[in-house]
């Protein structure tokens, strides 16, 4: 297709796609619908039904523009972290957050670090601002805060990116890990530390982070342990400056007024979330049980996946994945070597794991005569 001349050189140069092929747009190439909905590390189990509730009610009102302060919901978090609201930013997801974090901190040329295979959607920002990433490797299935740092240090980075718990792996490090590798960030580089997960791990995984300290901002969301990741919200902590800077730049009235009141209501809904960390252990032992039983073995997770690793390279496991595609069974797998040997198995309710259940051992059939 001819590229359009008024177009930018830099957004010319850069791919027409996004960082991942959504299911639909799966279900409308193969002319399927998938069975079970296990790829995009969503929450089957739902959201609180006190965010359900409250979101109806606000619908009567969805005529009204949104807060663009999100006054309630800043007010909330921050009485919950023990800050203040100016040290808290809510956006459309983390996602919208990364990429307003790459239009603050990032011009053309301009270096940012991340770990080779990480969450791509931060890879997509930078390039969209016309900045380079330096990638570090895995040390075995886990990212690696010492040649993060290191790394960032031999280029200048401007920014650092690393989630705890890990996407795609699963894998975590404990909270002191990650206040050493605050410490060590060089100066003129900003952390970012996602933590889309970390309400699903073990305590202690979160870092203590000074509420002032600006060499960092951590962020959260409510689509993983809170079950919206429809209503697209997540929300970032940080320095008073570092969050100020936000709102020079954000879409004021970017937040949906229906999602700001659902998030609301979920984040005060503490025994959901308790219940939440129970059905997603469950569903993690369950699929750890699955892999068990066809040879594989499922890598220790603190996330609400579960990483499988099917023993070969990841020709053998792009072959399983394209099989369970085949049969109904929607999950994506890491794209870099050697983490790519694996699958990446969303938790679900039980019907979704009898599904997974009932397709992989034919899909490792067929993926094995294949080779």
């Amino acid at each position: 297709m001819t590229v359009d001349p008024r177009i930018t050189p830099l957004a010319t140069s850069l791919p027409a796609t996004v960082p991942f092929v959504g299911p639909e747009a799966q279900e409308r190439a193969s002319g399927i619908p998938f069975v079970a909905r296990l790829g995009a590390n969503e929450n089957g189990f739902g959201p609180s039904p006190e965010a359900l509730a409250a979101m109806q009610a606000a619908c009567v009102e969805v005529w009204k523009y949104p807060d663009a302060e999100s006054h309630d919901l800043r007010g909330e978090v921050a009485r919950q972290f023990g800050v203040t609201p100016d040290n808290v930013i809510v956006g459309e997801g983390i996602d919208t957050l990364l990429g307003t974090l790459c239009r603050l901190f990032l011009s053309p040329g301009d270096i940012a670090v991340t770990s080779a295979g990480a969450y791509p959607t931060f890879n997509y920002h930078v390039a969209g601002y016309g900045a380079r990433i330096e990638t570090v490797p895995y040390t075995g299935d886990y990212e690696d805060p010492e040649r993060l740092i290191a790394r960032a240090r031999e280029f200048g980075a401007k920014l650092i990116y690393i989630a705890n718990p890990d996407n795609p792996m699963g894998s975590h490090h404990r909270g002191c890990v990650i206040e050493k590798m605050i410490a060590n960030v060089p100066e003129g580089a900003l952390l970012i530390l996602d933590e889309a997960y970390v309400e699903l791990a073990p305590n202690g995984t979160a870092a203590r982070i000074a509420t002032e300290d600006s060499r960092v901002i951590r962020l959260r969301t409510f689509s993983k342990a809170h079950g919206m990741a429809g209503a697209r919200i997540g929300y970032g902590i940080s320095a008073k400056p570092v969050i100020a800077a936000f709102h020079r730049v954000r879409n004021h009235f970017g937040m949906n007024r229906v999602s700001q009141i659902g998030a609301l209501a979920a984040l005060q809904d503490h025994p959901h979330l308790e219940k939440m960390r129970v059905l997603v252990m469950r569903s993690r032992e369950k699929l750890a049980a699955i892999a068990e039983d066809n040879g594989l073995t499922a890598l220790p997770s603190a996330t609400n996946f579960v990483t499988i690793d099917c023993g070969r390279d990841g020709d053998f496991a792009r072959r399983v994945l394209a099989e369970l595609t085949a049969r109904g069974i929607f999950v994506r797998m890491p794209f870099v070597a050697p983490q790519d040997r694996c699958i990446r198995v969303s938790c679900g309710p039980q019907e979704d794991m009898l599904a997974f259940a009932g397709a992989l051992p034919a899909a490792l059939k067929a993926a094995h005569a294949a080779s």
